[in-house]
């Protein structure tokens, strides 16, 4: 046994080497492990074979077949996974029931080189004016004096985080700024740090090598924020390091080989960098993609981890981390796909997602694997490149809800029929439960896109407001049920970046419109005519009263899918709607790259003499981006403290303009010219215009 355990377990290690063997003689089943942890692998993989599976934490995700009695056939197999750390842990105090089992059932570990933000308790008494995030990172003095901090530590053999602080980092250093001055990193729109850090990093390592050199500590360390981009000049890592790669502003929809995901691609080279530096020390800080929308409607990222997986064995990293709120109506079997595939990244997911329905669902498989793979196709096949609540419109369109609404019913017919047996087995029981989960899952989708519809569409706020609280009304049902559902209960919900916020948000436009504060004068159309203007030669050219042929827009494109938008000619107004930013729409490069740069929105609207009486005001309520707007030819307003960055605005993403004495009678000319720097641009909530109280 020990042989054949030797024989498949990762040679060299980092951190630790696990493997199985399992093998039978007559009547007897002999299984062993690497370690304690490769121990209950073993016992796992054998209740595989028996059918048993683990979707879930606790008992509801459990799929345990029941037989008369148990056959063993005939076993003799020893297998090592590739990936040293395997693992994923709840943030956002995240419910954790039943983790730790689930863990061990789908062959993951807590094996961890710790790399969080920890770096600022060591510089604090040198960082300019207390601020952490201006400390001269690449300077011998500063990893001397770190390095004296942590020597103690290092000497005894343990691992240290030197994590950087969460925000963007700069420098006044004469080393640093030359360092700098080597990239520019286009996600965090700041030079990059990669050179100046890998610098102290290896300064650190050196130091403390020489002094404890049978020392087997290691350091772990976060290359996130604008540190993510690999450094560029030619360097080597030094031993003891261990670099945790955290994509956390880069496509966490598509996988690093699909051509709709330039983003993805560029990761990909990346990550094989990254990898080369560290010479394969490199854990990947794996974002579970249901962290990123917060509204616990279906969040699957399936598409890209079975992809990439494939590259990080590849580029012999060291492991995956995988951070998630659990949130499992978010997330669903998003953790159990990365489990099988951690340990095995030859595993055919299409397999493992077949064998789910009728293990999970029991007769209500077929309805409800149309339901699901209707969701996963939806995510695997958008053009999306964005995260957070805004996409939700893009994937979750009327004709999805509504198919999935009709295969959920179907599966309800049948469940009705399990539900009226008096002797029900536990697995009809659980099917039973599952399907009162899906049923309220569904019930938070529908009236969560039937809110959104209402605010961003129709501009009907009370009836957002009544769909957003029948919702959320679901939603404590649905945690009622179990906490491993949902995040929200222990870290609380505060502000207008979360779910109630959104609805507060939707009870205030509407006392704008209501005769609270404002009384409505006309909504602004749905549709505009829009312009990309990547040369900036909008305003030399007057797009803004120009005349707007549309003619090329509706004989050639009117009727084709967002895909083919990256091929309109830039020079030809197209039409794009209100309700959804532009990239969602498809306004791409040729190169299939998110749009960024200038852009134009031109509208026409008549109005009466009556209705641009009084304090008339034009509000856009959902607009990212610096905005010009123009009102019959002339600028009425400039939105310059717009942070390029969208996640450090308010998340009202709001902008109110007088317009009193700027509208006349008749027809009216509205044009809005925007810069768009970074992933979201444009319109996602129907602007409309009211006359203020």
């Amino acid at each position: 046994m020990q042989k054949k355990l030797d024989s498949v377990k990762k040679k060299n290690p980092v951190l630790r080497a696990d493997a199985i063997v399992i093998k039978t003689e007559g009547n007897r089943i002999y299984l062993a492990g690497s370690n304690d942890d490769s121990h209950c692998f073993a016992v796992a993989e054998l209740l595989r074979r028996w059918g048993c599976r683990f979707f879930m934490p606790t008992e509801f995700g459990e799929c345990i077949p029941e037989y008369s009695k148990l056959v063993v056939d005939e076993i003799d197999f020893a297998y090592g996974p590739p990936f040293e750390i395997r693992k994923y842990w709840i943030s956002w105090i995240g419910d954790t029931t039943g983790k730790e089992q689930f863990m061990r059932l789908n062959m993951m570990n807590n094996e961890v080189v710790p790399s969080g933000h920890a770096l600022a308790a060591y510089t604090k008494d040198i960082a300019p004016d207390g601020n952490p995030f201006k400390v001269p990172i690449s300077e011998k003095s500063t990893a001397e004096h770190v390095a004296a901090k942590i020597e103690n530590h290092y000497a005894a053999g343990k691992r240290i985080s030197l994590g950087m602080e969460d925000g963007l980092y700069s420098s006044d250093s004469p080393k640093d700024k030359e360092l700098m001055a080597l990239q520019w990193d286009k996600y965090f729109m700041s030079p990059s740090m990669s050179d100046a850090f890998m610098e102290f990093y290896n300064n650190v390592a050196d130091i403390l090598m020489n002094k404890y050199p049978e020392s087997k500590a290691k350091i772990g360390f976060l290359a996130y924020s604008n540190m993510t981009i690999p450094p560029v000049r030619d360097i080597v890592a030094k031993q003891p390091l261990v670099a945790y790669l955290a994509p956390i502003d880069i496509d966490p929809i598509h996988g690093m080989d699909d051509i709709e995901s330039p983003p993805r691609q560029e990761y990909k080279n990346m990550m094989y960098k990254w990898a080369k530096i560290m010479q394969g020390r490199v854990v990947i800080y794996d974002y579970d993609q249901g962290m990123l929308v917060w509204r616990d409607i279906p969040n699957p990222s399936i598409a890209s981890v079975r992809q990439d997986i494939k590259h990080y064995r590849d580029a012999g990293i060291l492991g995956i981390d995988t951070e998630s709120r659990g949130a499992f109506a978010t997330t669903f079997i998003n953790l159990y796909i990365r489990g099988r595939l951690m340990w095995n990244p030859d595993e055919n997911v299409d397999k493992l997602i077949e064998e789910f329905y009728p293990a999970f669902y029991g007769p209500m498989a077929k309805p409800m694997s149309e339901y699901w793979n209707a969701i996963f196709n939806a995510w695997a096949d958008t053009i999306v490149t964005e995260h957070e609540y805004f996409v939700a419109p893009a994937i979750y369109t009327p004709e999805l809800v509504q198919f999935l609404e009709k295969k959920l019913i179907e599966a309800e017919k049948i469940a009705e029929k399990i539900s009226v047996k008096k002797d029900k087995s536990n697995n009809e029981k659980l099917y039973l439960e599952r399907m009162k989960f899906t049923r309220m899952s569904f019930d938070i989708l529908k009236n969560y896109m039937a809110m959104v519809k209402e605010a961003a569409t129709n501009a009907d706020y009370a009836t957002a407001v009544s769909f957003g609280e029948k919702a959320l009304a679901v939603r404590e049902q649905l945690t009622a049920m179990s906490g491993i559902f949902t995040t929200y209960k222990r870290i609380g919900e505060h502000g207008y970046a979360w779910w109630p916020g959104e609805v507060q948000q939707y009870k205030e436009l509407a006392g704008l419109i209501d005769g609270t504060k404002g009384t409505l004068v006309k909504k602004l159309p749905l549709e505009w005519a829009f312009m990309r203007d990547p040369e900036n030669t909008g305003l030399q050219e007057k797009y803004y009263e120009c005349s707007v042929d549309l003619s090329y827009w509706e004989s050639n494109f009117r009727n084709l899918t967002v895909r083919n938008r990256k091929d309109y000619p830039e020079k030809t107004w197209e039409i794009v709607r209100a309700d959804l930013y532009i990239q969602a729409q498809g306004i791409r490069t040729r190169d299939r790259q998110s749009y960024t740069g200038y852009g134009w929105y031109r509208t026409e609207i008549e109005l009466s003499n009556q209705d641009i009486q009084g304090n008339v005001h034009i509000m856009f309520p959902g607009l990212f981006n610096e905005c010009w707007p123009y009102v019959n030819g002339q600028q009425v307003a400039h939105r310059e403290n717009y942070k390029p960055l969208w996640w450090f605005n308010d998340y009202k993403f709001e902008w109110d303009i007088d317009l009193t004495g700027k509208l006349k009678p008749g027809r009216n000319t509205i044009a809005l010219r925007f810069y768009n720097p970074h992933h979201f641009g444009g319109m996602f909530r129907r602007p409309f215009i009211y006359r203020v109280k």
